[in-house]
C-alpha cells in the first residue's frame, strides 16, 4: 500500500497568493486502486474485496475502484454454456446490494462490477454506489474484445448504455471498464461529459498464445496518455494471480496504478519504486492490496483551462472518427 499526493503546479498554482474573489476551497478528493487474487469460492472473493474496501476507506479513501468482475475468476478464458448461469439482473442483485450498504456504512463510492443478464441478453456492467448507498447509474462495457483467453465475445453483448458520467459525492466520474481502456474515444467522450477522473476496472494478464510477452507496460502507457491528453486523474484496478482453465492460463498483472492529470505515476501497486519521468515499473509484485492518491479537482480544472486543450478542439474536422474505415469526413 502506497500513498502520494498530487504536488501543486500549472497555472493554477502561478500565484501564491490570489485576490479574495478568486479565492475558494480546494475539492480535495482520494481515490483508490485495489487488487486481488480470485478463486471459485465466490464468498471468500467478494469477503476479500470488502476488506480491501474497508482498510482503504480507514485510510481516508473517498472512491475506491475494485476489479473486473471480483466475484469470480477471469471465466471468459474458455467457452463454456454453463459459465452464463453466473450471470444475475441489475435489480435484486445481492452483490450491488452488499457493497451498496457497505458504501453507505463507509461514506464512500463504490464502482461494483458484475456479470449481468437482461432478458436474454448478457453484459459485462458495471454500477455506482453514491456515499449514501443510492446506485447513481449503470454502464454496460462498450468494446467486447475476442482472443484467444478473453474470449468475452461468446459471453458478453457490446454494451447499449453509451459512455457515462456519475455525479456523486465527491467527483463526477467516467467509469469504463477493461479493453474500453484502449480507446481514447471512449476517454475523451468522458471527458467532454465532465468527468473529473476516470476509472478503469481491468483483468489483464499474459497473453496464453505466447506467456513471456507482457503488454503491461503497452496498457498503462494507453491510460497514462488518457490521463495527459485530457488532463484528469485515471485510476486502474487490475486482478493477480494465475488462473487455470482447461485449455489455457493466464498469469493476471496487478500493478494497478494511478495516474496524475499530466499522465505520470502517482503511484503503483507491487512497485520496487520511483520510476524515472513518471514512468511505470514494467514488472511489478504480485501483492495484494491497494493503493492512494489524493487531488485537488479545482485546481485539476483550472490547469486544464489553462492548457486549452478542450478550448482548442476542432470537433468539425473529426468526422472520420465517426466511421469505421475513415471513409466520410465531417464536410
Amino acid at each position: 500500500m502506497a500513498e502520494q499526493q498530487q504536488q501543486r503546479s500549472g497555472p493554477a498554482a502561478a500565484a501564491a497568493e490570489l485576490p479574495a474573489p478568486l479565492q475558494s476551497a480546494p475539492r480535495f478528493v482520494k481515490v483508490a486502486a485495489t487488487q486481488m487474487a480470485c478463486s471459485w469460492d465466490t464468498e471468500a472473493n467478494v469477503k476479500k474485496a470488502e476488506d480491501l474496501v474497508r482498510a482503504a476507506a480507514a485510510d481516508g479513501a473517498n472512491i475506491i475502484l475494485l476489479q473486473e468482475l471480483f466475484e469470480t475468476p477471469y471465466f471468459c478464458q474458455e467457452q463454456k454454456q454453463e459459465y452464463y448461469r453466473l450471470a444475475q439482473p441489475l435489480e435484486g442483485n445481492l452483490l450491488i446490494q452488499r457493497f451498496a450498504k457497505l458504501a453507505a456504512e463507509l461514506h464512500v463510492v463504490l464502482p461494483i462490477s458484475f456479470f449481468e443478464r437482461a432478458g436474454n441478453a448478457y453484459f459485462n456492467s458495471l454500477v455506482v454506489a453514491d456515499a449514501d448507498g443510492s446506485i447513481v447509474g449503470h454502464y454496460r462495457k462498450s468494446h467486447i474484445p475476442d482472443g484467444p483467453g478473453y474470449q468475452e465475445k461468446f459471453y458478453f453483448s457490446p454494451g447499449d448504455t453509451g459512455v457515462k458520467v456519475f455525479k456523486t459525492r465527491y467527483a463526477d466520474i467516467g467509469v469504463l471498464i477493461c479493453w474500453d481502456q484502449w480507446f481514447p474515444e471512449a476517454a475523451r467522450c468522458a471527458a467532454l461529459l465532465g468527468a473529473e477522473v476516470l476509472f478503469y476496472p481491468t483483468a489483464i494478464g499474459s497473453e496464453p498464445p505466447n506467456p513471456s510477452y507482457s503488454s503491461y507496460p503497452h496498457w498503462a502507457r494507453v491510460m497514462q496518455g488518457h490521463a495527459g491528453a485530457n488532463m484528469l486523474p485515471v485510476v486502474a484496478s487490475n486482478r493477480i494471480g494465475k488462473e487455470r482453465f482447461e485449455n489455457s492460463d493466464i498469469t493476471f498483472y496487478g500493478g494497478s496504478f494511478i495516474a496524475g492529470p499530466t499522465g505520470e505515476i502517482v503511484v503503483q501497486a507491487g512497485s520496487s519504486g520511483q520510476q524515472p519521468n513518471g514512468g511505470i515499473d514494467p514488472e511489478p509484485a504480485q501483492q495484494e492490496g491497494y493503493v492512494l492518491a489524493g487531488f485537488d479537482l479545482d485546481e485539476c480544472r483550472m490547469n486544464r483551462a489553462g492548457w486549452g486543450m478542450f478550448r482548442d478542439r476542432r470537433p468539425d474536422l473529426y468526422g472520420a472518427i465517426t466511421t469505421l474505415d475513415g471513409s466520410r469526413n465531417a464536410r
